[in-house]
This record gives C-alpha cells, sequence and structure tokens, in this order.
C-alpha cells in the first residue's frame, strides 16, 4: 500500500504515527490470504474430469456424513452445554461449586485423543463391555455388545462430550448477566419454572448459544483424527487421502474449497441466530439466586451435572493415565522416537508461540496507532483479514500453503543456491501454518489488553518525543503483560495439540506427540500412544485450570 494513493489527512497521520506498523500489518494480512487465494487457483484451475469424479465419488458420501456429523455435534453440545450451564447457575446442591469449572476439563482433551481412549474402553473385549457382560451374566461378546463405536453415531458422541464447553462458557455468562427481576415477573405472571425457562431464559441465551454452536461446529469441521480412527469419511479425512495417499493436489484442493464453503455457512449461521438480538436493561441488575436442592432432587442433579465430565475427560484422563502406568512400569520406560517427538513438540510449538505474539502485536498495535483516522482504520482492516486464519481448517490451510511454500522455496534456491527446500524441507512450514491459524488468539487478546491501556499514558508519551515503537516498549508492553502472557499459554497449548495441519505439512521423519499418537493409534499399539495422548492433555490442562478459575470467580 503506497501512502501517496491515501487522502492527505490520512497519510499525514500514517506518517507521523509510523507507517511501518501499518506495512507489516499488511504483510501479515497478506500471508493469511495467500493460502486462500491459491487453494482458489489450484480448485479452480483443475481438470472438470477431477470434478465429475469428486461428484460422483467422493463428495455425495463425504457431504453426508459431514453434514450429519455436524447436525448431531450440534444438538449434541446444544442439549449438554446449555443444560449444563442451567444446572449450574440456577440450582445449588452438593458438589456444585467444583462442577461449575470442571465442566471445562473436556477442553483440555483433543478429541482424537478422546476416540483414541474410547476405541480401547469400548472395544468389545474391553473393560466396560467385558464389566457389563459380567452384570448380566454373559460370558462372550456374541451374546452381548454394545453398538459399534466406529460410526457416525459413535463420532457425534466422542465429539459431542469433548466440545460441549464452548456452549457451556458463552451460556453459563449469559444466564448468570440476566436479571433476576425478568424470571420474577415471569413467575408473577403464573409461568412454571419449565415454562420460565423455554419462554424466557433460552430466547434470551439464543446468542450464546449460537456462538457456542458455531465454535463447537468450527473443531469439528477442523478434526481428521477422531473421524478417521471412527472409520467416519467427513470432507477434512477426505482432503487427506486424496493428497496422501492418491496424490491428487488439484482435487484435494477442489474439496477444501467445498469445506470453506461449508465453514462459511457456520459462521453466517452463527451471525444469523444472532441478527435481531438486541437487548437493553436500564435497571440495576440484580442476578439471580440459585435454588437450594435437597434430598433425591440434589443427588439427581449432581448425577446430570458430573455425567459430561466423567464421559467427556474423568474415563479417558483414567484410562490414559493407566496405560502410561503400564507402559513405563511393565515395558520400562518410554522409546527414543517419542523422546523425539516430544522435543519436536515443544520446539515447534515454542517458536510458533513466539512468532504468533509478534505478529498479533505488530497487527494490533498497527491498529491501534490508526485508530483516530475518522474515515477507514487499514490497521483494524489489516486485523480483521488476519483473524480469518483461526476459521479455516488445519486440512485446508495445509493445502493452501503449499503453492506459497513452493515459490518461496524456489526464490530462496534462486538467490542462495541449494536444495530449495527451507520451508518444506524443515518444521519451518509446520511455524508458519500454526502462526497463520492461530494468530487470531494474540491479536484478540493483545487488542482487547490495548483497549483497557487509555489514551492519555500515549499521548503524554508522544508528547515528550517518544516515537511510536518507543511508546510501545516503554509504556504498552509492561502493561501488556498478562494479555500476552495468556495469549501465549493459549497458542501453545493449541500448537501442541495441531494435528490435520501437522500430518501434511510436516517434513520426513518428523514427529511431534500428536503426530505420534495417530501413528500408533493406527497400529493399534496404545501403551506407547498413551504417553503421548497423556503428555497432551496435562498441556492442556494449564489453560483450563486458569480458565475455570476466571470462571470460578464470576459465578462467586
Amino acid at each position: 500500500m503506497h501512502t501517496h494513493s491515501l487522502p492527505r489527512p490520512l497519510r499525514l497521520r500514517l506518517t507521523e504515527r509510523g507507517g511501518g506498523w501499518l506495512a507489516g500489518a499488511c504483510l501479515i494480512a497478506l500471508a493469511v490470504l495467500a493460502p486462500l487465494l491459491t487453494l482458489a487457483g489450484w480448485a479452480l484451475g483443475g481438470d472438470l474430469a477431477h470434478w465429475r469424479h469428486l461428484a460422483s465419488y467422493v463428495l455425495p458420501q463425504a457431504l453426508a456424513n459431514t453434514a450429519m456429523l455436524l447436525a448431531g455435534v450440534g444438538v449434541l453440545v446444544s442439549l449438554l452445554g446449555t443444560g449444563a450451564a442451567w444446572l449450574v447457575t440456577a440450582y445449588d446442591f452438593p458438589s456444585r461449586r467444583i462442577l461449575t469449572w470442571a465442566l471445562l476439563l473436556p477442553l483440555a482433551v483433543p478429541t482424537y485423543i478422546i476416540a483414541f481412549a474410547y476405541l480401547d474402553l469400548l472395544h468389545p473385549i474391553g473393560p466396560i463391555q467385558s464389566a457389563i457382560r459380567a452384570v448380566l451374566g454373559f460370558d462372550s461378546p456374541r451374546q452381548f455388545r454394545l453398538p459399534d463405536l466406529r460410526s457416525i453415531g459413535g463420532a457425534i458422541f466422542v465429539l459431542g462430550f469433548v466440545l460441549y464447553p464452548y456452549v457451556y462458557l458463552s451460556t453459563r455468562v449469559m444466564f448468570m448477566t440476566q436479571a433476576a427481576s425478568l424470571l420474577e415477573a415471569a413467575r408473577t405472571l403464573g409461568a412454571g419454572r419449565a415454562e420460565v425457562f423455554f419462554r424466557v431464559v433460552l430466547p434470551l441465551a439464543r446468542p450464546a448459544i449460537a456462538v457456542g454452536v458455531s465454535l463447537a461446529l468450527l473443531e469439528t469441521l477442523n478434526d481428521i483424527g477422531a473421524s478417521e480412527f471412527l472409520g467416519v469419511q467427513t470432507l477434512t479425512v477426505s482432503v487427506y487421502t486424496t493428497w496422501v495417499t492418491r496424490s491428487d493436489l488439484a482435487g484435494a484442493a477442489q474439496i477444501a474449497l467445498t469445506m470453506l464453503a461449508f465453514v462459511v455457512g457456520l459462521i453466517l449461521l452463527e451471525r444469523h441466530g444472532r441478527r435481531r438480538q438486541r437487548y437493553a436493561n436500564t435497571q440495576r441488575m440484580r442476578p439471580m439466586r440459585p435454588r437450594r436442592l435437597r434430598g433425591p432432587a440434589a443427588a439427581l442433579a449432581a448425577a446430570l451435572g458430573w455425567i459430561p465430565v466423567l464421559a467427556g475427560f474423568a474415563a479417558p484422563a483414567l484410562y490414559l493415565v493407566w496405560e502410561t502406568y503400564k507402559r513405563l512400569h511393565l515395558v520400562g520406560g518410554v522409546s527414543d522416537q517419542l523422546l523425539a517427538g516430544l522435543r519436536n513438540t515443544l520446539t515447534v510449538a515454542v517458536s510458533a508461540t513466539v512468532v504468533t505474539l509478534l505478529c498479533g502485536l505488530v497487527v494490533a498495535w498497527a491498529g491501534r496507532s490508526l485508530r483516530e483516522s475518522a474515515v477507514f482504520n487499514p490497521g483494524r482492516a489489516c486485523g480483521r483479514i488476519a483473524s480469518l486464519g483461526y476459521a479455516v481448517p488445519g486440512t485446508v490451510l495445509a493445502i493452501g500453503l503449499l503453492t506459497p511454500f513452493v515459490w518461496i522455496d524456489r526464490a530462496i534456491a534462486g538467490v542462495f543456491g541449494g536444495s530449495g527446500l527451507l520451508l518444506m524441507g524443515s518444521m519451518a512450514a509446520l511455524v508458519c501454518a500454526y502462526s497463520i491459524r492461530f494468530l487470531a488468539i494474540s491479536t484478540g487478546a493483545i487488542e482487547a489488553g490495548l483497549a483497557r491501556i487509555p489514551p492519555s499514558l500515549e499521548q503524554a508519551s508522544r508528547l515528550l518525543g517518544e516515537t511510536s515503537a518507543g511508546t510501545l516498549r516503554r509504556v504498552h508492553l509492561p502493561l501488556l503483560r498478562p494479555a500476552l502472557a495468556a495469549s501465549a499459554l493459549l497458542v501453545f497449548v493449541d500448537a501442541m495439540k495441531e494435528l490435520p495441519a501437522t500430518l501434511l505439512l510436516r517434513p520426513m521423519n518428523f514427529d511431534t506427540l500428536a503426530t505420534w499418537l495417530y501413528a500408533e493409534a493406527a497400529r493399534g499399539t496404545y501403551e506407547e500412544g498413551a504417553v503421548a495422548a497423556l503428555a497432551i492433555v496435562l498441556a492442556g490442562l494449564l489453560p483450563v485450570v486458569l480458565l475455570a478459575r476466571t470462571n470460578l470467580k464470576m459465578g462467586h
């Protein structure tokens, strides 16, 4: 972008406040757009025979499976998340205080790890079905067995019990901020408790439910491990198999473009659900007090509340602990390959976290520096574009990054010589992909942190002759430490868990904990895979504990 093409007042402001920040933000936004543009180019440039083959043999089944999976997961997370949020907000019963944060624990476990654990737990000769047959007096799986987990129903169960906290979080905040006077007015007009919930509480919570469901469905669309483990051919799995198994990049790009249409549809659906939701409360809000339950009602409420926690976290986590113990105690330690995978995971995650924070800081500060422009803030526009990566599934992003990486490698080889595999032959490709994928986390957190810093501090610094970069370094960065730390933690854990992009972009003979687990599950060697899975879960617990502390403070 050339400042000479801008209106004179805005051009002067860019010069005064440092056009370098805007240039950096524009480059970052272009890096996020590049894979999406190249993906469209690959898909549209493919032979029509690809489209006909996909339309006849691949897309119908993959689209049907994806649609059924999204519909089932959407219903399940809505029921679990909304029900759990109302239960701990409207009622008081034993263990409620613990349950308010325990309901967040499934967020610590990636979906593919839950699927990995339940495949062994619910195996026909596994511990759960064996225990049920012992109670019922059966001796063989031929006499009694549960429905096969490798199905659409099994995938809905696994994904729903892992992803419901997205709905629980957003909906509980809405429930806690509802004024008690509204509910009391409805009761005064003769409405029963069930009628108050369905006619007053639930309609007011629709925007929060829509936000939570859309996030859960985006995670479902990004999933590859759980779907493949459970034998469900979704669009994401089709992208992976089309590229890796059939070496058909154009076909994979065309399927990925179809996935992008699903992503856009989900975002539009979420906005449609909130299009007319405008509420104002002009009176002082008095939050409702939970109703005290006793006896059988309290026991039933506690049992219902703990079911999602047990199914979505406790049972798989205990399984992983036991399998890890067997591996470490009976086999005598972990393999050297697994230790190498741990080192690779930490190296890539730390590198991606640093790059993502730096890029987020550049984008957020560019928007802050130009916030006073009256008509158009190009820095904020770059920030919106840079946040698009989080809505793009990892498989789609990986396909789109291939061409830019090849161009960069060829350009470097042309100037400096060498093999031309600087990006594609190293973990740099993964760092770039992770940074684009999770840039929205750091940008959003830093923008929120900057919004809490009074502009007067910046103005005073500038009046004293400090530059834009000096103001950021000496004034804002010390105040931004909490926001930077929180976003760094979230990016680090997400990078450790990322599987789809890692499978498609990793160099040869380069494994992370996620890809190691994926390979072990494919081979059926659960003990070795459990060690990697437990390490990922322990890392994922860190942000969930912090989130739970915040949630607990809000509830009391």
